[in-house]
């Protein structure tokens, strides 16, 4: 007997063939071109255009009936600028796959292209998703987030496939924060891994890392259910137990004693935890949220402390309930 849910994600698939749509990559980096190749497997029209080179024109942006943002934080707000000079559909879809704070704003990409088009369904895609992996074919899902349901379901046929499952989540805001705040705590676990403290300390760290980040969700307005899912929870693991991760490789080389400039000079792509870090020290200290994990992050990132001493900041703090 074939299961009704294959039914439906077979059905799926074929109206996303027969009805095609034309998306454009606004970045070409691992992930941008991972997302590229997915959409065009479905028998979408898609293009890529990278920062540096705009070979992309602005008369088939203004066609897209998808625009995927799979740039850097850094980059999100002059892209934003860009589009807006431009005479879109009225039916555009922005999808931001971009995991990051504004250093200046604190907000997140999807907060930052919701300002500049209230008007307008944007996406938030997001979940355990090593770029590498995808490319060769390997199994995956991730979720798509908005609070337009029609407008994520539409994102989530242009990327589904036997290979790549597509969920999707009403709280749009939780599926983003989930994706970016676990950044820090990889950061945590390549240090974890770097300093050999075994498979017990790791497991302390993800979990007490997780109530972290939920905890500062919360106060930003997200749902507490979100976290444990694919963009939370799931994320999380795959960030955290994966060299794949360049987060988790910022924190493993400062462990094997390598400088932070040194780190990042080397390192293929951006390390969004670096700049993640730094901003939600910023939150917590002016909302006065407890996050003792990322404090300790924030300090190794200066340079202030050790990784061995951030260890044993974090052991020796006040006893206290779990809960």
């Amino acid at each position: 007997m074939i299961n009704p849910k294959s039914k439906l994600l077979v059905s799926e698939r074929q109206h996303s063939t027969q009805n095609p749509k034309s998306v454009v990559i606004l970045g070409a980096g691992a992930w941008g071109t991972t997302l590229a190749s997915l959409a065009a497997a479905n028998g979408h029209h898609v293009q890529v255009r990278s920062r540096r080179d705009r070979a992309i024109s602005s008369r088939e942006i203004e066609r897209a009936d998808v625009v995927v943002s799979a740039v850097s934080m850094p980059g999100v707000a002059t892209v934003v600028r860009e589009i807006q000079t431009l005479s879109l559909l009225p039916t555009t879809i922005f999808v931001t796959a971009t995991k990051g704070l504004d250093p200046v704003t604190t907000l997140t990409p999807a907060q930052i292209w919701q300002a500049a088009f209230p008007d307008r369904s944007v996406v938030v895609l997001c979940g355990p998703n090593l770029a590498k992996e995808i490319q060769q074919g390997l199994p995956a899902a991730t979720v798509v987030g908005s609070t337009d349901d029609n407008a994520a379901v539409t994102v989530q046929t242009v990327f589904s496939s036997p290979q790549f499952r597509v969920y999707t989540n009403s709280d749009p805001l939780g599926v983003e924060l989930g994706g970016t705040l676990k950044n820090t705590i990889a950061i945590a676990a390549g240090v974890c891994d770097g300093l050999q403290l075994g498979t017990n300390a790791k497991a302390a760290l993800v979990t007490r890392g997780l109530t972290e980040i939920i905890r500062i969700g919360n106060s930003w307005g997200a749902k507490t259910e979100t976290f444990y899912g694919l963009s939370g929870l799931g994320d999380l693991l795959a960030t955290c137990n994966s060299p794949l991760s360049r987060n988790y490789q910022v924190g493993y080389q400062l462990a094997q004693g390598k400088t932070l400039s040194e780190i990042l000079t080397h390192l293929e792509g951006t390390a969004e935890g670096v700049n993640t870090t730094q901003v939600l020290m910023q939150c917590a200290r002016q909302q006065e949220i407890y996050m003792p994990i990322t404090a300790e992050v924030y300090r190794l990132l200066q340079a202030e402390i050790t990784p061995k001493q951030a260890l044993e900041a974090l052991m020796l703090r006040d006893l206290k309930s779990e809960l």
